[in-house]
């Protein structure tokens, strides 16, 4: 790895040495497994295939300046698998389990874990699939946890500058009181075409709105969506949307900087208002949005002219990613250090 030039990874898929594997039979889960290879074998009538019985999980592990490995969050996204898990009739994979398998991937391969300073981080994917083979329409009866990694750079090429996204009503992100809160395959394969759309027309992303009434604002493409206005963080709050962890921390972060947390149902009017928003994840950490465009409106909603982040957006960039780093002391005890 030392030929390696770390930063200018794409956020995309490279091949490392180990992977963690743990299967669901007889009512229980076994031992941990782990494996070379970068292929699964399943049946082909596995619910996961047919009745798209899966779910999974991303997050990321950092190097820090005094060369420790630091993992963000892990028991929020063994949590998160859970609820997923429960929302699908999946078997619920335990969190003492969750975090050994995760702390078991990135020793494993530690060497993949890209410097600090360079911008990028090993990406962690946790996946959770149906196995048993059934050509009903019923939860499987076996199970297959993975857990893989992988260095990404930036989830954007543009980094911590700022996009600009569109609203399409003609597309839905989630159905409601449907499988929009929990994190599972279909909620993303649901906004492809949206999402391909609004690439081919310069945007990076489709701000979808309510699936109900198409009054209020919902997910930001792959993210959670939330603005600054005033001296309050403004973020969406409805049945369709997935409960991002970064904007968790990001809420809690903005309470202690004096900031008024405001989650509630964000009428698309109130774009106008705004004085800075973003979208937030664990991929993009925050990407702040230039403008937002209503194509069906014919409107345009304008957060910067100069293309530089707004101060608040900044601000909680640099305090999340200090913390995620080791650079900002860790008071809430958010990371694993390894």
């Amino acid at each position: 790895m030392e030929n390696m030039n770390w930063s200018d990874l794409s956020f995309g898929y490279m091949k490392t040495d180990y992977n963690v594997r743990c299967y669901y039979r007889d009512g229980q889960w076994g031992e941990l497994e782990v494996s070379s290879s970068e292929i699964i074998n399943i049946h082909m009538a596995a619910t996961c295939l047919h009745y798209g019985q899966e779910a999974f999980e991303g997050l990321k592990a950092f190097k820090g300046k005094d060369g420790k490995t630091r993992i963000f969050r892990l028991d929020e996204n063994g949590k998160r698998l859970q609820a997923s898990s429960r929302g699908i009739k999946m078997a619920e994979f335990p969190l003492e389990k969750f975090e050994e398998a995760i702390l078991k991937v990135v020793r494993l391969n530690e060497r993949f874990v890209p410097p600090y300073g360079s911008g990028a981080s090993l990406y962690i994917r946790p996946l959770l699939i149906g196995l048993g083979a059934q050509v009903g329409v019923k939860p499987a009866s076996e199970y297959m946890f993975l857990v893989f990694v992988t260095p990404v750079g930036p989830y954007f090429k543009s980094g911590f500058l700022p996009t600009k996204v569109c609203m399409l009503r003609g597309y839905d992100r989630a159905a409601p009181l449907g499988t929009g809160t929990i994190k599972v395959g279909g909620n993303y394969a649901a906004s492809l075409a949206a999402g391909t759309l609004a690439q081919s027309k310069g945007y990076a992303a489709v701000l979808f709105l309510d699936p109900k009434e198409k009054k209020y604002l919902d997910e930001c493409g792959p993210a959670n969506f939330f603005a600054i206005r005033g001296n309050s963080y403004i973020t969406p709050k409805s049945d369709s949307i997935l409960p991002s962890i970064t904007n968790k921390s990001l809420m809690q972060l903005a309470e202690d900087m004096g900031l008024t947390v405001e989650r509630r149902p964000v009428p698309v009017e109130e774009l106008a208002t705004f004085e800075e928003a973003a979208e937030c994840g664990t991929a993009a950490v925050i990407t702040p949005l230039s403008q937002v465009d209503d194509l069906d409106e014919g409107k345009s909603y304008i957060f910067t002219t100069d293309n530089k982040p707004g101060p608040i957006c900044t601000q909680l960039y640099k305090k999340l990613t200090g913390i995620q780093c080791g650079d900002e002391e860790d008071i809430y005890n958010w990371v694993t250090v390894l």
